[in-house]
């Protein structure tokens, strides 16, 4: 076979924190992501169609983890991560105002060569989050 049978996207994001409250305060209520699974190792957050956000408790997923379909590989990280959401270039505004109301500091704002802007912010364990407007790449025009 000379070329793979292809992707459909990307389904999961993982991130690692260390206090899993904070991380649940911030994702569902102050990002407003709803909670589709609570474990002891992992959240897991609806991001968007077909698109979900996993929340690892860093130090606690390093052993494979048996279950009753298969074998889940032990993964872990540590320092912080990245990630971005997708948002439209009129919620930029409404992101800044949001933010600042619920006392999240806007680390960076990027005005890319494409034209898009980012948004950078920090989660409670110092996770860079982004917030990026199109156009950005090049598959990411609006």
């Amino acid at each position: 076979m000379k070329h793979p049978p292809g992707l459909g996207g990307i389904l999961e994001t993982p991130v690692y924190v260390d206090d899993m409250d904070a991380a649940h305060a911030f994702y569902e209520g102050v990002l407003g992501l709803k909670r589709m699974v609570k474990g002891e190792r992992l959240f897991a957050y609806n991001a968007g169609p077909e698109q979900t956000l996993l929340v690892f408790h860093r130090g606690h997923t390093g052993e494979d983890v048996p279950t009753p379909g298969g074998l889940v590989p032990g993964h872990d990280t540590s320092g912080p991560s990245h990630f971005a959401f997708k948002i439209d270039a009129e919620s930029l505004q409404p992101w800044r105002d949001y933010l600042a109301a619920v006392s999240v500091e806007i680390i960076s704002e990027v005005v890319w060569p494409a034209g898009g802007t980012s948004l950078y912010f920090r989660d409670p364990d110092g996770n860079v989050l982004e917030l990026a407007s199109p156009p950005l790449w090049p598959n990411y025009t609006g």
